[in-house]
């Protein structure tokens, strides 16, 4: 087998090399079988890198591994056996790791193909907020990587704070369109009177003010992605026309006559519960569905709390104030005991102000608000929490709640809820009948 082994790595070079970013075909042991010109170049500083382990390689190049408190990717696709996806975070820069088991006719995995890009000043941008090893965050990065490359449109579902215009920025930069613009529009953020106008544009004259022509931001996002965030806020008049825009492609500026086209990749994304506004006449329904081809819904940090290590160091990195500064165990252990109701938008604010009051090299537990320095919260507090249960219950309700609560929120299939759920497909209907039979879930 090792002989055979040798034989083909030429040929697997040759096929490494059809990747233009750094790509390495890696053994179980972790070791380098083969690379591609651009991971040699990158990463091997013209060293044999067969046999080495890629630890050693990367922490040469200045991309060590533990001493940032990186997860290695591939660690979790001994285990799992599934692809992994994430972003880690050094200081000579941010990389994002794509890595994919490769089996034998056995079906055992055997090796494994990583991809590796070092992610530019932009790019790096959204890094702090993409970064994630759970398995609620792992499922969100898979959806995105699904979507990206296609033209679906996509709307991103959660709470303020979740990072929904980052995720929007990693849909666009993994689209075929990540060349063109991305354009944002805060659609909560514009007035009623004005928004058609930045929406669209307008003729010189069109109205009191208008003393040039102005090109509206769907112009501007022609040939990349628009983004409207905050899509449930847009006047309710105005939403007839941007259907007929999704619909047609075609606009007119304020004051105009001319139809104008622009192609552009669609993802919206809103805090707001789309489907009772629906349902009220707040959204147009029509609307909704040609917005909501392709939904993901991004947990809240208290859903992703075992993120809290890599988030903060990834955020700490980009806080000017935090140079030099380490999260003391007790402070990490703190933060990771919070609910942050604002999310990570709230995470980053209490790191830059911890930061302000740290004057050595610890963050300690009395940098942080009083909130967070707080006991924990008791199992009583814990279960009013829960989705949908206002008072202790008996297991097997709670169990009921739960399942009601997760099929009506979640958005995709029953195949990917019972993955989510961590039980078999077969096992998540057998409840489901029984639930809507009234039997026990036993």
């Amino acid at each position: 087998m090792t002989d055979l082994l040798k034989q083909l790595r030429p040929e697997m070079t040759s096929l490494l090399d059809c990747f233009s970013s750094p790509a390495v075909l890696l053994c179980c042991d972790y070791t380098v079988l083969a690379a591609n010109q651009a991971y040699r170049r990158t990463f091997g500083e013209g060293k044999p890198l067969q046999g080495r382990r890629c630890a050693e390689i990367m922490a040469e190049a200045g991309f060590s591994c533990q001493p940032s408190g990186n997860h290695c990717p591939l660690e979790t696709c001994q285990q799992t056996g599934e692809n992994q996806y994430g972003v880690q975070i050094h200081t000579a820069g941010n990389i994002q790791i794509d890595l994919y088991p490769i089996r034998n006719e056995r079906a055992e995995v055997v090796y494994f193909l990583e991809l590796l890009h070092v992610l530019s000043s932009d790019e790096a941008r959204a890094a702090p907020a993409m970064i994630g090893q759970s398995v609620a965050w792992r499922e969100v990065v898979r959806l995105i990587r699904r979507v990206a490359p296609g033209e679906a449109a996509v709307l991103l579902l959660g709470e303020s704070g979740t990072g929904k215009e980052l995720a929007a920025a990693a849909v666009h930069q993994a689209s075929t369109q990540y060349r063109g613009p991305f354009i944002t529009v805060d659609c909560s953020g514009l007035p009623e009177t004005l928004f058609e106008s930045e929406l669209f544009g307008h003729e010189k004259g069109a109205f009191t003010g208008a003393h040039s022509r102005k090109v509206g931001l769907v112009e501007a996002a022609n040939g990349g992605s628009l983004f409207l965030d905050e899509v449930g806020d847009i006047p309710l008049n105005l939403q007839v026309k941007l259907l007929r825009l999704l619909e047609t492609g075609t606009f007119r500026r304020v004051g105009g006559i001319e139809p104008l086209r622009s192609q552009f990749r669609l993802i919206s994304a809103t805090h707001r519960n789309l489907e009772k506004m629906v349902a009220e006449e707040r959204f147009r329904q029509d609307l909704y569905y040609r917005i909501n081809t392709f939904p993901i819904t991004l947990p809240a940090l208290r859903e992703r709390l075992d993120d809290i290590p890599l988030l903060a160091e990834a955020i700490l990195q980009r806080i000017p104030a935090a140079k030099g500064l380490q999260l003391h165990p007790e402070t990490l252990q703190l933060l990771e005991q919070y609910a942050f109701p604002g999310n990570i938008r709230e995470l980053r604010n209490i790191l830059e102000r911890a930061a302000l009051l740290a004057d050595e090299q610890w963050i300690l537990p009395q940098h942080l608000p009083l909130a967070l320095q707080q006991p924990i919260p008791s199992a009583k507090t814990d279960v009013q929490k829960l989705p949908g249960v206002d008072a202790l219950v008996t297991l097997s309700e709670l169990e009921a709640q739960y399942l009601r609560w997760a099929r009506g929120t979640f958005p995709g299939d029953r195949r990917s809820l019972a993955a989510r759920l961590g039980v078999s497909e077969r096992t998540l209907y057998r409840k489901l009948d029984a639930l809507k039979e009234g039997r026990s879930l036993e």
